[in-house]
């Protein structure tokens, strides 16, 4: 298989495993919160801005791996 598109799958796996890492423990985190407060779980201004940075640099990964790929293997 072409190095660049391996390194493309690999970083496209890597960046959708941090995506849903990264929501199960901001998601854990508001339930707590919820719950010590007694209101209802949601997600502020901090834990969205959080997850948009993540998903940003997670639509990025595949392109770095991609380049790394092709600089070391290609």
């Amino acid at each position: 298989m072409n190095p660049v598109v391996q390194g493309a799958l690999i970083g496209l796996g890597v960046g959708v495993a941090l995506v849903i890492l990264e929501y199960l423990l901001i998601n854990q985190a508001v339930n707590e919160r919820a719950k010590k407060l007694n209101r209802k779980a949601t997600f502020d201004v901090t834990e969205r801005r959080r997850m948009a940075s993540i998903m940003r640099f997670a639509l990025v990964l595949p392109i770095g791996f991609a380049a790394a790929f092709w600089f070391i293997w290609g």
